[in-house]
């Protein structure tokens, strides 16, 4: 069954990947787009705390996981999110729906391997500035799509019951297209440029995990994940309309080299497996080298990324029979991130809250899984504007034993 799931879901969101517009923000403008992945709803539901080696849901931040994994696992999630965009004069809202994971889980011993498909980053962005009842005035219009998707296959290994390493290696590839229009009121032709980036890369991670009983049922989980610093090529097209004129100008347009830096998570938590689990997680990241030649401005610079987060669960009884109430997990957590990106000297934010719910279905290690998240990113001050969002999340994680021979009788 779990092979028919598999097999139907890659087939849609092959296509479903390349075609969603996975934000709706102004920002996503700078460099390759706003960051997508924030780990499995799982963990995304914890505000990305995921520090415990876990058997049943797999967790794709850090490669040493897989090994602790006791079924093949399939999960996949994808989002509903609302967004009001506002600035110190007006206001206006955002809806979009978006694939966010798709990967696949295999034990295999004492080892353990995974793969699967992310969207990293997109962009998807529309300003109109419309000055049509101003004589002479200029008027622009600026739209931007695409992202950056990555392919993964990593691999675990328990070296002691209570300790794994592992590691991961990422394809990054995908399309950014942009467009602006420039005309002048009453003037009648217009002049529109379009750009194309195609980008692509590959990087490594490592991570490892080490879990601990400290006090009779409780124990202390540990978490690092390192991710190596990278390049992702851009080659880029560029070309020229004028309006009245049949024929389009290709214009020069130099391939660059985006850097990716490097980045380091630590987590720490402490629980009580299957039952509850308190943990923080930290997160620091280099300085990027992200613009490109359409995108670079005098006002914005790249700075080091940093996130702060703390977030947990609890499950009042996984073992209940008379209860499917006390079976279900409940998630809730708390983050900060600085997201790297300085326009007109503020540092954008973005403060959240998440929460989170899992249900297990019944006669299987399976679930369904819901998740909440609300906060702010960015601020009104310095003709910036604020994204006060909430997105409603969705995601299944079908578990399964392959590779087991069958016995008759």
């Amino acid at each position: 069954m779990i092979k028919k799931i598999i097999i139907s879901a890659c087939l849609l969101i092959s296509f479903v990947s390349f075609a969603q517009q996975g934000t709706a923000s102004p920002y996503s403008f700078y460099g390759i787009g706003d960051a997508r992945f924030k780990g499995t709803l799982e963990n995304r539901s914890m505000a990305g705390v995921s520090v415990e080696q876990d058997s049943i849901h797999l967790n794709v931040d850090n490669p040493s996981s897989y090994a602790s994994l006791g079924q093949t696992t399939f999960t996949v999630g994808g989002s509903f999110g609302t967004t009001t965009l506002k600035n110190s004069d007006e206001s206006a809202k955002a809806q979009r729906a978006t694939f966010d994971y798709l990967a696949l889980g295999i034990p295999m011993g004492k080892f353990g391997a995974a793969f699967g498909l992310v969207p990293l980053s997109s962009v998807g962005y529309k300003i109109i500035n419309n000055n049509t009842d101003v004589s002479g005035a200029r008027n622009t219009q600026y739209e931007g799509k695409g992202g950056v998707n990555k392919v993964f296959f990593g691999l675990g290994y328990k070296i002691l019951p209570n300790w794994n390493i592992g590691t991961d290696v990422q394809y990054n590839f995908g399309k950014i297209t942009t467009s602006s229009i420039e005309g002048i009121t009453d003037v009648q032709n217009v002049t529109a440029e379009t750009n194309e980036s195609e980008l692509s890369g590959v990087n490594f991670n490592i991570g490892t995990m080490y879990q601990r009983k400290i006090y009779k049922k409780m124990s202390i989980f540990t978490s690092l994940d390192y991710t190596f610093a990278s390049t992702l090529n851009s080659a880029n097209t560029r070309v020229i309309t004028v309006s009245g004129d049949p024929d389009p100008y290709p214009y020069p347009a130099t391939d660059n080299k985006l850097k990716l830096p490097n980045k380091l998570s630590i987590g720490v938590g402490v629980g009580e497996a299957r039952k509850w689990l308190v943990g923080t997680t930290l997160a620091f990241q280099g300085n990027g080298q992200y613009a490109n030649y359409y995108n670079s401005s005098d006002e914005v610079r790249y700075e080091k990324y940093s996130k702060y987060a703390v977030g947990g669960y609890y499950i009042p009884n996984y073992t209940s029979f008379s209860s499917y109430f006390s079976r279900i997990t409940y998630r809730a957590g708390l983050k900060y991130e600085k997201i790297g990106l300085v326009i007109n000297n503020e540092s954008i934010n973005d403060v959240g809250m998440t929460l989170g719910a899992g249900f297990p279905i019944t006669g299987s290690f399976s679930n369904v899984n819901l998740g909440l998240e609300f906060g702010k990113r960015g601020t009104t001050t310095a003709g910036l504007v604020q994204e006060n969002y909430f997105n409603f999340s969705l995601s299944f994680s079908f578990n399964d034993r392959w590779f087991v021979k069958s016995k008759f009788n």
